[in-house]
């Protein structure tokens, strides 16, 4: 019997997080190749520290003489990220940072085994395993600790952005333990909230001041009690922020990226990757079929896995489990899927129409439980496969 009463604790980080930066340079980076040519190649990985960003990885156009003037371009990507994120500190600004760009072409051994040609499918362009949840705990089908935890830093780089609260730091991270009863959530035992803030004389009890309305703007009424614990700002003062406080890497991030760890992550990481990467499009094909599941009304919980081989087209093995809370035989969920949806790379990439500038906005506040856009940005969050795949069970 899976338990019904307990805490679970997930966290969020900012998008002017070291790690957050460096996801959506990556993911900028990304964009601007796939903007050009939608079946651009692009593992793009970036490093950022005080004063300097070092970008590296391989991209492949098939024009290249427009490969090379792209290569051109990345440094005023860099900055428009930085900028837009925020960043102006002495030694961390987007118009000084050095930038050192180390992207090269795509090796011929990848791109052999990931394209398609005369007697081969296109295949997967590595391997791995990738898995997707659903939840009917929230609206937007997603485990509460790690969706409000994204809601609370959102609504806080809106104010932030819009000069309301002018003191306000990029650089902030966010963290709810929320307490269930009967299997669902119902309050909040504990909410830790630091955020960097521009005057130095700030206190944390100043910056609660300003964070708590927008908190309890956020959360479901009710959830917070007077045994309710807050941490703000605990360590004191959060003046210096973003990569010249702490180093930041593409991909470090990933259980923020998913669910907060209510779920299983295959390990790979999503920035930077062109959806030929099953490490990205499979996890949003899983995150998909997932989300269509709980629509369907075939169970109140559900975790899709896939496996690929690397060059390979389809999937070795897709794996559903309902938690006990299925309407319908967890194997017959498996063969559904495998009807309703074709599941190799160009398959997903096709369906959920991944060819697109659409990643930077992924880069912060999570992959999931976003809604679906009209240019096809968070199209894996879509329920349009539900009844198609109610009728196959």
């Amino acid at each position: 019997m899976t338990r019904q009463d307990y805490i679970f604790t997930s966290e969020s980080v900012s998008e002017g997080h070291p790690d957050k930066v460096c996801d959506r340079i990556s993911d900028s980076i990304l964009d601007a190749f796939l903007a050009e040519e939608p079946e651009a190649r692009v593992a793009c990985e970036t490093f950022a520290t005080t004063n300097r960003v070092v970008i590296g990885g391989e991209v492949g156009l098939s024009d290249q003489k427009k490969l090379a003037q792209y290569m051109e371009r990345v440094p005023d990507i860099v900055r428009a990220a930085i900028k837009d994120i925020g960043y102006e500190q002495e030694k961390f600004h987007h118009a000084t940072v050095e930038i050192t760009n180390l992207l090269h072409e795509q090796s011929a051994h990848i791109a052999q085994g990931v394209n398609a040609s005369e007697n081969k499918d296109e295949g997967a362009g590595d391997q791995g395993i990738m898995f997707g949840y659903a939840t009917n705990e929230t609206p937007d089908q997603m485990p509460a600790p790690i969706q409000y935890s994204h809601a609370i830093l959102r609504r806080l780089a809106e104010v932030r952005k819009n000069g309301t609260e002018p003191t306000l730091g990029p650089d902030a991270k966010s963290q709810l333990s929320v307490i269930y009863r009967g299997g669902k959530p119902v309050g909040v035992s504990s909410i830790v909230l630091s955020t960097q803030h521009l005057d130095e004389s700030q206190t944390s009890d100043d910056i609660r001041k300003i964070v708590e309305p927008y908190i309890l703007e956020i959360l479901p009424q009710g959830w917070i009690t007077p045994e309710t614990v807050w941490h703000v700002n605990p360590t004191g003062k959060f003046v210096i922020g973003g990569p010249d406080g702490d180093a930041g890497l593409t991909g470090r991030k990933i259980i923020v990226d998913t669910y907060g760890g209510a779920a299983p992550h295959g390990g790979g990481a999503f920035s930077g990757k062109d959806p030929t990467k099953v490490d990205r499009s499979a996890a949003y094909a899983a995150r998909y079929l997932a989300k269509n599941v709980v629509a369907a009304g075939l169970a109140d919980r559900c975790t899709i896995q896939l496996s690929y081989a690397i060059g390979v087209a389809r999937p070795l093995s897709i794996y559903a489990d309902t938690h006990g809370t299925g309407n319908a035989d967890p194997a017959a969920i498996e063969r559904a899927i495998d009807k309703v949806m074709n599941l190799t790379p160009r398959g997903i990439r096709t369906h959920l129409g991944l060819n697109r500038p659409i990643y930077a906005r992924t880069s912060a506040y999570g992959h999931f439980g976003r809604k679906p856009e009209d240019d096809g940005g968070f199209s894996w969050e879509k329920t349009d496969l539900a009844e198609a795949l109610a009728k196959a069970v």
